[in-house]
């Protein structure tokens, strides 16, 4: 993995937008769209912050959750509801473009396999997203692929719920459309993720982040969590 140590978690964000903004030019002028899944955290409402303010194509841009955790419309802890207020009305993001993950459904398998049809629909079948954005956790998760959960054996398909964690119930891409990708870009800060980031880095698949395929992935780490990583890395 290519990897890129920040002075601190604001100029990680600034860089993950500058990023995904070059690579949303890129593919809306050599495909004519732009696809990308987010994950939530506090760094990554900065990069969609700051995304915000880029020059991006954004009539051309698809955009689809990572993950989102089962909770009522509007709830804090819905990733949707960062992206929304990060997104819906400050950019010219099409509504129809802005791809949530129902949550809110009784049903959450048959909810699951009708995500992934819409993400074939504008991805193509298997789904090929242009860009997965990603975190880390400090356990090793990333997306909602945790530590110990059935979910991480999921291989005939692209969107799978998983059991409790951290006390919710969520709904997440799973590694087949996270391995197909044509980019991965890792966003990790915070001195919590120093002992975990060198494993990340060296593929341990005992961590779920581990098991990510490297090719074509991007790191953007602040110091803190770079910590223990060789700067000759």
């Amino acid at each position: 993995m290519n990897v890129e140590i920040l002075p601190d978690e604001g100029a990680v964000a600034s860089r993950a937008a500058k990023w995904i903004a070059a690579a949303a030019r890129e593919a809306a002028a050599a495909r004519g769209t732009f696809t990308i899944a987010v994950s939530g955290g506090r760094t990554p409402w900065q990069m969609l912050r700051a995304l915000a303010a880029e020059d991006v194509p954004w009539k051309q841009v698809h955009l689809f959750q990572m993950d989102e955790r089962v909770a009522p419309a509007g709830h804090p802890d819905r990733n949707l509801t960062h992206v929304r207020e990060s997104l819906l009305g400050v950019v010219g993001l099409p509504a129809a473009n802005l791809h949530p993950m129902p949550v809110e459904e009784a049903d959450l398998g048959a909810a699951a396999l009708r995500y992934q049809r819409v993400l074939e629909a504008a991805c193509g079948a298997p789904a090929v997203l242009d860009v997965v954005h990603l975190g880390l956790g400090a356990d090793g998760h990333t997306a909602s692929l945790v530590p110990g959960d059935p979910v991480l054996e999921v291989r005939d398909a692209d969107v799978a719920v998983t059991g409790p964690y951290s006390g919710r119930v969520r709904m997440t891409l799973t590694y087949p459309p996270l391995d197909r990708a044509r980019a991965v870009l890792f966003v990790v800060t915070g001195a919590e993720k120093a002992p975990v980031l060198p494993r990340l880095l060296a593929g341990d698949r005992a961590i779920p982040a581990g098991r990510v395929r490297p090719a074509h992935a991007v790191v953007l780490a602040d110091r803190a969590a770079a910590a223990n990583v060789s700067p000759n890395r």
